[in-house]
């Protein structure tokens, strides 16, 4: 197992991408913390990962506030005394066109993706500079490299991410973390499922394999940065769509 008696944080990770690198990890041999602000769920994904015979937890956090978020991270402290794998997958849209767009929509999608993204490395990274080890994977998105019309706090938010990675990736590297961004393209969940066929099949002919991903796809990547074979790779970004972006 490479995640053998890791102990994994992640945000988000109720539903979708995050419940499935959540499950992954535990498949892995990891204990998992599952953060969300939606604690039935992220107690329905606690209760699977048990079902798997690894340790879980499940939290209520708000990650844009700090001081909720290290509150909760001294709460996995107690529990599982480290966190070896942070996972920022936490994450919302509320997309308008831009002179449309209000300052609310603007700043709740700034500060649930950048900011809570912010807060969980802060807060995590101080376990882990004592710990002298540790992996940092941030959930960006291609919107936040190619940008696109009506996400413009969307688009804002991931790319301030993939250069909050760098940044953290060069802060932490001597304490031996290792910190990564994924950037997903169109993934199958919840959310891209209720969208109108026809919309769906012309975005399909923009992915150079002509086919969605699936929230395992993401998983996979986060899997190995998460593990001992990504030892030597730090402050990149991975993209995982299908070729929808080549750059």
């Amino acid at each position: 197992m490479r995640l053998k008696d890791k102990v994994a944080l992640i945000t988000g990770g109720a539903r979708g991408i995050g419940r499935a690198i959540a499950l992954l990890f535990a498949q892995e041999g990891a204990d998992v913390v599952i953060i969300d602000v939606n604690l039935q769920e992220a107690d329905k994904t606690s209760h699977e990962i048990e079902t798997l015979g690894r340790k879980s937890l499940a939290l209520q956090v708000d990650v844009t506030d700090y001081l909720k978020v290290e509150e909760g991270v001294n709460k996995i402290l107690d529990k599982f005394a480290k966190v070896d794998i942070l996972v920022n997958n936490a994450g919302i849209t509320k997309d308008n066109l831009l002179l449309r767009m209000s300052e609310a929509e603007w700043d709740v999608v700034l500060d649930v993706n950048l900011k809570g993204s912010f807060n969980c490395i802060k807060a995590v990274s101080k376990a882990m500079i004592k710990q002298r080890s540790g992996k940092i994977i941030n959930i960006a998105s291609i919107i936040g490299i190619i940008g696109n019309a009506g996400q413009a706090n969307y688009s804002a938010s991931k790319a301030g991410i993939i250069a909050l990675t760098k940044t953290a990736a060069k802060e932490l590297a001597s304490r031996n973390i290792n910190v990564n961004a994924v950037a997903p393209g169109f993934i199958q969940t919840e959310m891209t499922a209720k969208l109108p066929e026809d919309l769906k099949e012309k975005m399909k002919e923009a992915i150079a394999l002509k086919k969605f991903g699936s929230p395992d796809d993401v998983a996979n990547v986060c899997l190995f940065l998460a593990s001992e074979e990504a030892g030597y790779i730090t402050g990149q970004t991975i993209v995982v769509d299908g070729g929808m972006v080549m750059a």
